[in-house]
Protein backbone atom coordinates (compact mmCIF):
# COMPACT_ATOMS: atom_id res chain seq x y z
CA UNK A 1 0.00 0.00 0.00
CA UNK A 2 1.04 3.41 -0.84
CA UNK A 3 2.10 5.29 2.37
CA UNK A 4 2.69 9.16 1.96
CA UNK A 5 3.21 12.44 3.90
CA UNK A 6 4.21 15.85 3.29
CA UNK A 7 7.41 16.55 3.89
CA UNK A 8 9.31 20.55 3.18
CA UNK A 9 6.48 20.39 0.58
CA UNK A 10 7.11 17.00 -0.98
CA UNK A 11 6.02 13.01 -0.50
CA UNK A 12 7.35 10.03 1.31
CA UNK A 13 6.62 6.50 0.54
CA UNK A 14 6.97 3.21 -0.41
CA UNK A 15 5.20 0.90 -2.86
CA UNK A 16 4.60 -2.97 -2.60
CA UNK A 17 6.28 -5.15 -5.53
CA UNK A 18 6.32 -8.81 -4.83
CA UNK A 19 7.22 -8.00 -1.46
CA UNK A 20 9.78 -5.98 -2.05
CA UNK A 21 9.05 -2.41 -0.49
CA UNK A 22 10.62 0.41 -3.18
CA UNK A 23 11.23 3.70 -1.36
CA UNK A 24 10.48 6.81 -2.69
CA UNK A 25 11.68 8.80 -0.57
CA UNK A 26 14.08 10.14 -2.76
CA UNK A 27 13.52 9.59 -6.77
CA UNK A 28 13.90 6.58 -8.48
CA UNK A 29 14.65 6.02 -11.92
CA UNK A 30 12.86 3.40 -14.58
CA UNK A 31 14.92 2.31 -17.67
CA UNK A 32 13.29 1.88 -20.63
CA UNK A 33 13.65 -1.61 -22.59
CA UNK A 34 11.73 -1.72 -25.69
CA UNK A 35 11.06 -4.86 -27.51
CA UNK A 36 9.24 -3.53 -30.19
CA UNK A 37 10.45 -2.64 -34.44
CA UNK A 38 8.40 0.68 -33.92
CA UNK A 39 9.88 2.27 -31.04
CA UNK A 40 10.33 6.22 -31.82
CA UNK A 41 13.71 6.14 -30.18
CA UNK A 42 15.45 3.78 -32.73
CA UNK A 43 18.52 3.49 -30.50
CA UNK A 44 15.98 2.11 -27.60
CA UNK A 45 14.59 -1.16 -29.93
CA UNK A 46 15.96 -3.98 -28.28
CA UNK A 47 14.53 -7.50 -29.42
CA UNK A 48 16.90 -10.39 -28.90
CA UNK A 49 17.32 -11.92 -25.66
CA UNK A 50 20.97 -11.23 -25.56
CA UNK A 51 20.39 -7.65 -26.14
CA UNK A 52 17.64 -7.24 -23.89
CA UNK A 53 19.68 -8.99 -20.79
CA UNK A 54 22.91 -6.53 -22.14
CA UNK A 55 20.67 -3.31 -21.79
CA UNK A 56 19.18 -4.74 -18.01
CA UNK A 57 22.58 -4.82 -16.88
CA UNK A 58 23.41 -1.62 -18.51
CA UNK A 59 20.76 0.21 -17.05
CA UNK A 60 21.10 -1.38 -13.42
CA UNK A 61 24.85 -0.58 -13.11
CA UNK A 62 23.83 2.81 -14.08
CA UNK A 63 21.24 3.52 -11.19
CA UNK A 64 17.93 1.83 -12.34
CA UNK A 65 15.66 0.78 -9.68
CA UNK A 66 13.16 -0.25 -12.39
CA UNK A 67 12.85 -1.96 -15.95
CA UNK A 68 10.04 -0.77 -17.65
CA UNK A 69 9.52 -3.65 -20.63
CA UNK A 70 7.20 -2.83 -23.51
CA UNK A 71 6.31 -4.94 -26.67
CA UNK A 72 3.95 -2.63 -28.10
CA UNK A 73 4.70 1.03 -29.47
CA UNK A 74 2.47 3.71 -28.19
CA UNK A 75 4.55 6.58 -30.33
CA UNK A 76 1.71 8.69 -32.41
CA UNK A 77 0.27 6.38 -35.46
CA UNK A 78 1.63 3.17 -34.12
CA UNK A 79 0.47 -0.09 -35.44
CA UNK A 80 -1.57 -2.26 -32.78
CA UNK A 81 0.47 -5.63 -32.64
CA UNK A 82 -2.58 -7.37 -30.90
CA UNK A 83 -2.50 -9.16 -27.07
CA UNK A 84 -1.14 -12.19 -28.36
CA UNK A 85 2.30 -10.74 -30.18
CA UNK A 86 2.59 -8.75 -27.04
CA UNK A 87 3.14 -12.08 -24.81
CA UNK A 88 5.29 -14.03 -27.02
CA UNK A 89 8.07 -10.57 -26.92
CA UNK A 90 7.30 -10.42 -23.02
CA UNK A 91 7.59 -13.65 -21.56
CA UNK A 92 10.54 -14.88 -22.91
CA UNK A 93 12.34 -11.43 -22.13
CA UNK A 94 10.65 -11.34 -18.60
CA UNK A 95 11.60 -15.23 -17.59
CA UNK A 96 15.51 -13.87 -18.76
CA UNK A 97 15.44 -10.78 -16.48
CA UNK A 98 13.83 -12.20 -13.56
CA UNK A 99 16.64 -15.24 -14.15
CA UNK A 100 19.44 -13.08 -14.62
CA UNK A 101 18.43 -10.49 -12.19
CA UNK A 102 16.57 -11.68 -9.27
CA UNK A 103 16.67 -8.58 -7.23
CA UNK A 104 15.60 -6.45 -9.92
CA UNK A 105 12.17 -4.61 -10.11
CA UNK A 106 10.28 -5.52 -13.43
CA UNK A 107 7.22 -3.07 -15.22
CA UNK A 108 5.34 -4.05 -18.08
CA UNK A 109 4.02 -1.23 -20.22
CA UNK A 110 0.64 -2.70 -21.92
CA UNK A 111 -2.91 -1.54 -21.72
CA UNK A 112 -4.28 -5.22 -22.21
CA UNK A 113 -5.51 -6.92 -19.10
CA UNK A 114 -4.41 -10.71 -20.26
CA UNK A 115 -0.89 -9.31 -20.29
CA UNK A 116 -0.78 -7.68 -17.37
CA UNK A 117 -2.00 -11.17 -15.92
CA UNK A 118 0.66 -13.26 -17.73
CA UNK A 119 3.46 -10.86 -16.98
CA UNK A 120 2.71 -10.75 -13.64
CA UNK A 121 2.62 -14.43 -13.17
CA UNK A 122 5.69 -15.06 -15.22
CA UNK A 123 8.32 -12.18 -12.80
CA UNK A 124 6.69 -8.88 -13.59
CA UNK A 125 6.15 -6.37 -10.60
CA UNK A 126 4.91 -3.17 -11.87
CA UNK A 127 2.10 -2.63 -14.88
CA UNK A 128 2.21 0.84 -16.62
CA UNK A 129 -0.87 1.47 -19.01
CA UNK A 130 -0.55 4.19 -20.96
CA UNK A 131 -4.64 4.20 -21.29
CA UNK A 132 -5.37 3.61 -17.22
CA UNK A 133 -7.83 1.04 -17.96
CA UNK A 134 -9.31 3.00 -20.73
CA UNK A 135 -8.63 0.53 -23.48
CA UNK A 136 -9.78 -2.97 -21.47
CA UNK A 137 -12.09 -2.59 -19.36
CA UNK A 138 -10.74 -5.65 -17.49
CA UNK A 139 -7.49 -4.09 -16.51
CA UNK A 140 -8.15 -2.16 -13.29
CA UNK A 141 -9.95 -5.47 -11.82
CA UNK A 142 -7.28 -7.60 -12.71
CA UNK A 143 -4.59 -5.29 -11.09
CA UNK A 144 -6.46 -5.11 -8.09
CA UNK A 145 -6.59 -8.83 -7.96
CA UNK A 146 -2.97 -9.38 -8.82
CA UNK A 147 -2.21 -6.40 -6.34
CA UNK A 148 0.35 -5.23 -8.19
CA UNK A 149 1.65 -1.53 -8.53
CA UNK A 150 -0.62 0.37 -10.98
CA UNK A 151 0.72 3.32 -13.00
CA UNK A 152 -2.19 4.93 -14.72
CA UNK A 153 -1.56 7.18 -17.27
CA UNK A 154 -3.04 10.31 -18.61
CA UNK A 155 -3.81 9.94 -22.58
CA UNK A 156 -6.76 12.30 -25.08
CA UNK A 157 -7.62 10.03 -27.29
CA UNK A 158 -5.52 6.79 -28.61
CA UNK A 159 -2.22 6.06 -30.22
CA UNK A 160 -3.36 5.98 -33.02
CA UNK A 161 -5.18 9.68 -33.23
CA UNK A 162 -4.12 11.39 -30.28
CA UNK A 163 -2.19 13.59 -31.78
CA UNK A 164 -4.98 15.05 -34.45
CA UNK A 165 -5.73 18.49 -33.06
CA UNK A 166 -6.22 17.24 -29.18
CA UNK A 167 -7.73 20.20 -27.46
CA UNK A 168 -8.47 21.47 -23.62
CA UNK A 169 -10.65 23.99 -22.27
CA UNK A 170 -7.83 24.21 -19.43
CA UNK A 171 -5.59 21.33 -19.60
CA UNK A 172 -4.43 21.03 -15.85
CA UNK A 173 -7.61 21.41 -14.45
CA UNK A 174 -8.97 18.95 -16.79
CA UNK A 175 -5.82 16.04 -16.24
CA UNK A 176 -6.31 15.99 -12.68
CA UNK A 177 -9.81 15.73 -12.96
CA UNK A 178 -9.58 12.81 -14.47
CA UNK A 179 -7.02 11.40 -11.83
CA UNK A 180 -9.30 12.86 -8.91
CA UNK A 181 -11.78 9.84 -10.80
CA UNK A 182 -9.42 7.33 -12.19
CA UNK A 183 -8.20 7.41 -8.59
CA UNK A 184 -11.61 6.49 -6.48
CA UNK A 185 -12.11 4.34 -9.04
CA UNK A 186 -8.70 2.14 -8.58
CA UNK A 187 -9.32 2.39 -4.93
CA UNK A 188 -12.74 1.02 -4.95
CA UNK A 189 -11.35 -1.49 -6.95
CA UNK A 190 -9.02 -2.45 -4.28
CA UNK A 191 -5.59 -1.02 -6.30
CA UNK A 192 -3.39 -0.21 -3.03
CA UNK A 193 -0.01 0.89 -4.72
CA UNK A 194 -1.71 3.91 -7.27
CA UNK A 195 1.39 5.91 -9.61
CA UNK A 196 -0.12 8.67 -11.65
CA UNK A 197 1.53 9.63 -15.09
CA UNK A 198 0.13 12.92 -16.37
CA UNK A 199 1.12 11.41 -20.12
CA UNK A 200 3.51 13.88 -21.96
CA UNK A 201 2.92 13.58 -25.75
CA UNK A 202 -0.25 11.72 -25.20
CA UNK A 203 -2.73 13.53 -26.73
CA UNK A 204 -1.37 17.19 -25.58
CA UNK A 205 0.20 20.11 -27.96
CA UNK A 206 3.58 21.58 -27.44
CA UNK A 207 1.61 23.91 -24.92
CA UNK A 208 -0.32 21.69 -22.98
CA UNK A 209 2.94 19.85 -22.19
CA UNK A 210 4.33 22.50 -21.44
CA UNK A 211 1.80 24.04 -19.17
CA UNK A 212 1.43 20.39 -17.15
CA UNK A 213 4.98 20.46 -16.40
CA UNK A 214 5.26 23.79 -15.33
CA UNK A 215 2.38 22.84 -12.61
CA UNK A 216 3.40 19.28 -12.44
CA UNK A 217 3.38 20.29 -8.30
CA UNK A 218 -0.47 20.15 -8.19
CA UNK A 219 -1.14 16.52 -8.43
CA UNK A 220 0.69 15.96 -5.04
CA UNK A 221 -2.94 16.68 -4.28
CA UNK A 222 -3.83 13.59 -5.24
CA UNK A 223 -1.37 11.49 -2.69
CA UNK A 224 0.38 9.06 -4.83
CA UNK A 225 3.38 8.69 -6.30
CA UNK A 226 4.35 11.07 -9.49
CA UNK A 227 5.83 9.06 -12.99
CA UNK A 228 7.39 11.32 -15.51
CA UNK A 229 8.23 9.70 -18.90
CA UNK A 230 9.43 12.79 -21.16
CA UNK A 231 12.69 11.13 -22.20
CA UNK A 232 13.39 12.30 -25.99
CA UNK A 233 10.14 13.01 -26.53
CA UNK A 234 9.01 15.74 -29.44
CA UNK A 235 7.89 18.07 -26.72
CA UNK A 236 11.59 18.46 -26.36
CA UNK A 237 13.57 17.85 -30.15
CA UNK A 238 10.25 20.01 -31.36
CA UNK A 239 11.06 22.92 -29.17
CA UNK A 240 15.03 22.60 -29.94
CA UNK A 241 14.74 22.06 -33.51
CA UNK A 242 16.57 18.78 -33.38
CA UNK A 243 15.75 14.74 -33.08
CA UNK A 244 14.88 12.48 -30.83
CA UNK A 245 18.56 11.07 -31.40
CA UNK A 246 19.93 14.36 -30.38
CA UNK A 247 17.31 15.38 -27.52
CA UNK A 248 19.16 14.03 -24.28
CA UNK A 249 20.54 17.33 -22.95
CA UNK A 250 16.82 18.62 -23.67
CA UNK A 251 15.95 15.78 -21.18
CA UNK A 252 17.84 16.16 -18.28
CA UNK A 253 16.91 19.44 -17.93
CA UNK A 254 13.38 19.21 -18.45
CA UNK A 255 13.58 15.61 -15.68
CA UNK A 256 15.57 18.08 -13.60
CA UNK A 257 12.39 20.80 -13.44
CA UNK A 258 10.51 17.63 -12.94
CA UNK A 259 12.47 16.60 -9.59
CA UNK A 260 12.55 20.26 -8.49
CA UNK A 261 8.67 19.86 -8.23
CA UNK A 262 8.40 16.36 -6.58
CA UNK A 263 8.77 13.98 -9.37
CA UNK A 264 9.01 10.15 -7.68
CA UNK A 265 9.80 8.15 -10.28
CA UNK A 266 11.72 8.58 -13.91
CA UNK A 267 10.83 6.53 -16.81
CA UNK A 268 14.12 7.26 -19.22
CA UNK A 269 15.99 5.87 -21.68
CA UNK A 270 19.34 6.94 -20.33
CA UNK A 271 19.87 6.27 -17.05
CA UNK A 272 23.23 7.59 -16.16
CA UNK A 273 22.12 10.95 -17.60
CA UNK A 274 19.01 10.59 -15.25
CA UNK A 275 20.76 9.72 -11.64
CA UNK A 276 23.13 12.82 -12.32
CA UNK A 277 20.34 14.99 -12.36
CA UNK A 278 18.70 13.04 -9.35
CA UNK A 279 22.05 13.06 -7.23
CA UNK A 280 22.63 17.03 -7.61
CA UNK A 281 18.91 17.54 -7.48
CA UNK A 282 18.82 15.81 -4.17
CA UNK A 283 22.29 17.72 -2.94
CA UNK A 284 20.64 21.27 -3.43
CA UNK A 285 17.14 19.95 -2.02
CA UNK A 286 19.02 19.46 1.15
CA UNK A 287 20.85 22.74 1.30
Amino acid sequence: MVTMERKNGSYRGSINCRGTLLDLSKPVIMGIINITEDSFYANSRTQHIDNILEKAAQHLEEGAQILDIGAQSTRPGAVTVGADIELERLLPAISALAEHFPGAILSVDTYHAIVAEKSIETGAAIINDISAGELDSNMIATVARLQAPYIAMHMQGTPANMQQQPHYDDVLQEVLDYFIRKRAQCLEAGIKDLIIDPGFGFGKTLAHNYTLLKKLSVFHMLDCPLLIGISRKSMIYKMLNSTASEALNGTTVLNTLALQQGAHILRVHDVKAAAEAVKITQYMQAL
